[in-house]
């Protein structure tokens, strides 16, 4: 093992990195709308049948890179949750910076955005939402409380925390990017790009700030004006 680098100290740092491939891959394989309708069949074309898929989906992604990595983190790493960017961390740049980019960034990006083809086919993922407008609100709201703030938590907090202690800050931001705009693979081509920039950006917020709940803050808004924008359109 020796001639391959192997060390027994780094054991949890070998575990954060493979976290990614197989978290990820089980979530894409087993974890994807598609899904749902192999595990509860008796809600076959059930009215709202597509909002229940994109729950499923959400909440096995929470489970996954939520939950399973925030009890390794406690358990084996002996890691709190703010040492992985769940505290404010500098409140005042953070503060600062999502005042500024939410209104003169963020907000004009989604509205673009919601006029491309790729997007209004793809958002909102529940399409039943055209057809159910008093579901919108509990739909953004578990958008925001389940799918965003795993993404987040895993992404900017558990990878990218963990990793910047062995490999320091740069790498750090840079592995979590590869995972995150990989896993946007099938999604519109400008969703793909962006997130690209977005994964470094935020990961570089993250790290300025100690916080990941700055780019929680304007990723989540982002991605719900998308769905407003496309359901006004």
């Amino acid at each position: 093992m020796r001639r391959i680098g192997y060390d027994p100290k780094h054991i949890n740092t070998y575990v954060v990195l493979l976290s990614a491939p197989v978290l990820l891959s089980i979530y894409r394989a087993r974890g994807s709308a598609e899904n749902f309708g192999r595990w509860f069949p008796g809600f076959t074309g059930h009215p709202i049948e597509d909002l229940l898929a994109v729950l499923y989906q959400w909440s096995a992604f929470f489970i996954l890179v939520g939950l399973i990595p925030a009890v390794y983190a406690r358990i084996k790493m002996k890691t709190s949750f703010r040492d992985l960017g769940g505290g404010l961390g500098d409140r005042r740049f953070g503060s600062i910076f999502v005042l500024i980019t939410l209104p003169l960034v963020i907000l004009p990006i989604a509205y673009l955005s919601s006029a491309m083809p790729g997007i209004m086919a793809e958002y909102p993922m529940a399409r039943v939402l055209f057809s159910r407008p008093d579901m919108v609100v509990w739909y953004e709201l578990a958008y925001i409380l389940i799918y965003y703030t795993a993404w987040e938590f895993y992404f900017r907090g558990f990878l990218l925390f963990s990793l910047e202690r062995t490999f320091g800050g740069v790498n750090a931001i840079l592995i979590q990017t590869i995972s995150s705009a990989l896993i946007h693979i099938g999604k519109p081509e400008g969703e793909l790009i962006g997130a690209i920039v977005v994964g470094v950006v935020f990961g570089a917020l993250a790290l300025r700030t100690r916080s990941f709940w700055y780019g929680f803050i304007l990723h989540a808004s982002l991605g719900v004006l998308v769905d407003l924008f496309v359901l006004m359109g």
